[in-house]
């Protein structure tokens, strides 16, 4: 009973959830910044996809800061696709996603909440060198009293292929052999200053001691030369993370909790400067990372003030946003703007557009997500779904892939076949059907009597056709 209880525990450990952009591994580009058709998850928009990749090259030299992208195009064109494409580019620059809306909180102002986003996009990689002792464990001797109580005592004998040498142990070092469980001719390594060991695997010298060995066990070669070396180490962590880490005692806490609250400028002068002389000691580098900012749209006249400002720090990190609007109304104005954005922001933009998917691209897309997702289909069934986008929308399909798979199940089906797309596809109404049935039936909502008064600049969004 125990051993079927194990296996069906480490399967539901390896469950993965299948997000919106899950499958998307990279921009898709060759060394020359030329777009694939079709490559790491990503389809068409060459030309978006190639502006993308200047973008990320230029991140990756961290020479700049301060420079903002919009990427403006219709709903369903992939914006918000090219810049998760671009944090799996990045690797380890610090990217950070926010959208427009998660800026408005009772609990701080907007320009805060701002701050706070552009803080936890600017990296910092702090160097300090540590002095360690990795070798081979050729004994370890525990000496334990008569009755089984007192502190314990001991020695660790450790060697590599030039030296060997015997070290007493204390309680605080046994406890901690005892939890690794270091045997001899592991090869471990000490940090002096904390004390904690690292286990990095078994000596070759020692691979023919058991008939047989677990899959994760791994073999190493016995160090060489001194068993005491100085090491760098490198911790990378956000400036976000440094204030909130100062601006309180048991800052640390409020990392986990997520209650951070609002931090005063002085404090985040103080850093700044420490920083800054980190930087001139050669103890610390700055990274600029990337901020995502989606729906910029959503955002009102304050909160562009402030990134006009913002971004002329020397601090700042590059930042990226996404609008699908057109030329819409100024949040909190009554002015109307191309995107939703100001003239005089949208002068600091660099601005690259997507255009929508031609069919064949929407089919393979779709082909990608039925991959993604698990769900084996028919081509007459891929063809249909293919139709469907093309004429409702892409989200849309997709939504049907799953839903479809769920139905072909119930028929006892190993594949999605074409009566499973028309049974959701009745089943479940796109955004036109919606609106058609709500105008048929209108007399039957409530408070349809109450018609918008005469003054009112009330729009109601119509689907396109």
């Amino acid at each position: 009973m125990e051993s079927i209880i194990t296996s069906h525990a480490k399967e539901i450990g390896k469950l993965e959830r299948t997000g919106a952009h899950s499958h998307i591994r990279g921009l898709g580009l060759d060394d020359k910044l030329e777009g694939r058709p079709n490559s790491q998850g990503m389809v068409g928009q060459i030309k978006a996809r190639r502006a993308a990749g200047v973008i990320v090259k230029v991140i990756k030299q961290g020479k700049i800061s301060g420079r903002a992208i919009m990427m403006a195009g219709a709903p369903g064109t992939g914006k918000t696709a090219i810049a998760m494409a671009m944090s799996q580019e990045l690797g380890e620059v610090p990217f950070t996603s926010i959208a427009a809306s998660e800026v408005f909180s009772l609990e701080m102002s907007k320009t805060e909440s701002l701050t706070q986003a552009f803080r936890r996009s600017i990296g910092v990689r702090i160097k300090e060198e540590t002095e360690i002792i990795e070798g081979e464990v050729v004994e370890i001797q525990i000496d334990r009293s008569v009755t089984g109580v007192g502190p314990k005592s001991g020695k660790l004998t450790l060697k590599t292929t030039d030296m060997e040498t015997i070290y007493d142990l204390g309680q605080k070092m046994i406890n901690s052999l005892t939890k690794e469980k270091v045997m001899a001719g592991d090869v471990i390594q000490i940090d002096k200053a904390s004390g904690r060991i690292t286990r990095l695997g078994r000596s070759f010298t020692r691979a023919r001691d058991f008939d047989a060995t677990g899959p994760d066990v791994k073999f190493v070669q016995c160090p060489e030369g001194e068993l005491q070396t100085r090491k760098e180490v490198v911790h990378t962590v956000s400036l976000h993370e440094i204030d909130v880490i100062n601006s309180r005692q048991q800052g640390f806490l409020a990392l986990f909790s997520g209650d951070t609250g609002e931090i005063k400028s002085e404090v985040r002068d103080q850093i700044n400067q420490k920083i800054s002389d980190w930087c001139e000691e050669g103890k610390a580098e700055i990274v600029p990372g990337v901020l995502f900012i989606d729906e910029i749209h959503m955002l009102d006249m304050e909160c562009f003030s402030f990134l006009n400002r913002a971004l002329e720090d020397s601090m700042a990190p590059v930042v990226i946003m996404a609008s699908n609007r057109g030329v819409s109304r100024i949040r909190g104005t009554n002015y109307q703007s191309p995107h939703g954005v100001p003239i005089d922001f949208l002068d600091r933009l660099l601005i690259i557009s997507t255009q929508p998917y031609s069919q064949d691209e929407i089919k393979q897309i779709i082909k990608i997500r039925c991959d993604e997702e698990e769900v084996e289909m028919t081509d007459d069934a891929l063809e249909v779904l293919t139709k469907v986008a093309s004429e409702t929308s892409l989200r849309y399909a997709i939504h049907l892939i799953s839903t479809g798979h769920l139905v072909a199940q119930k028929r006892q089906a190993s594949k999605v076949d074409v009566v499973d797309i028309k049974r959701v596809y009745s089943l479940f109404l796109d955004e036109a059907r919606s609106v058609q049935y709500m105008k048929d039936y209108q007399d039957e909502f409530l408070y349809n009597e109450i018609a918008p008064s005469s003054g009112s600049d009330m729009v109601v969004d119509q689907p396109a056709v």
